[in-house]
This record gives structure tokens, sequence and C-alpha cells, in this order.
């Protein structure tokens, strides 16, 4: 049986805000869970109850899933990774990149023909989390 690779991300205390906001552009279902919703007897550390243990964003094609970081701050806007979703139009690509932008985030790479065929570009989100888009 193969394994599957998903993407998990960690924020300070406003994951669930992240994913509700993927959700509104993106679609799918989401699902939530605090560390209020556990046993925390049962944990090794004292999480706020409000905290989100776990959350899962299901799309069509794969899923986002992630948790509050529990000591301390990750550096979030960075090149050195980045979220691609492949649009199946270069119509849908731009719907999903003008929500972006409308909700505050940034266009720092047009969304334009490509010398690989199709079309790229990318968005930084109001979070600071870079998203590549493509599509053919």
């Amino acid at each position: 049986m193969a394994g599957t690779i998903s993407t998990y991300v960690t924020f300070n205390g406003f994951t669930a805000e992240v994913l509700k906001h993927w959700q509104d552009v993106f679609g799918g279902e989401l699902n939530l869970l605090t560390y209020g919703d556990t046993n925390m007897d049962a944990m090794p550390f004292e999480p706020a109850p409000d905290s989100l243990a776990h959350g899962v964003l299901t799309l069509p094609g794969g899923l986002i899933s992630g948790g509050d970081s529990i000591d301390g701050e990750y550096p979030i806007r960075d090149t050195a990774y980045s979220m691609l979703y492949n649009a199946e139009s270069q119509e849908e690509a731009r719907e999903r990149i003008d929500k972006m932008v409308a909700a505050g985030g940034e266009e720092t790479m047009k969304f334009a023909p490509a010398p690989w065929g199709g079309a790229y570009g990318q968005v930084f989100d109001k979070y600071g989390v870079m998203w590549s888009f493509s599509a053919m």
C-alpha cells in the first residue's frame, strides 16, 4: 500500500482562521477540533482549550491539514516553499487569484503565459503564505 503526501500548516493561534479563509477561496469541507473538544488530561502539555488541535480542509484534489503552534512562532512569508494549485482552467486560476487579492493578498508574479505552456503566477495570501497557480 502506497502512502500519500498532504500539506500540514501551523500558525500561532490563528490556524482555524487561515483554513476558513482557504475554504472561502477554494471551497471544500472543513472540520475543526479544538483542544477543548479533546481529553486534555492526556496531553503532555497545557494548550489553551480554544487552540486548534487539528483541522482538515478536504478539497476535490487533496487535503490541507493544520493546527495551532503551542510553543512559539514560525516564519511564514518566504519563497522557499509554496502551496501549488493546479487549476482546471486559466479562468479558474484567475478567479482564485482575484479572490485572494480581494481578501488582502498580493499578486507578486502576474498570472501569465509560462515558458512550459499554460500559465503560471504567484500570490502571497493575507497570512503570508505563497500560493503558486498553474493552469494549462
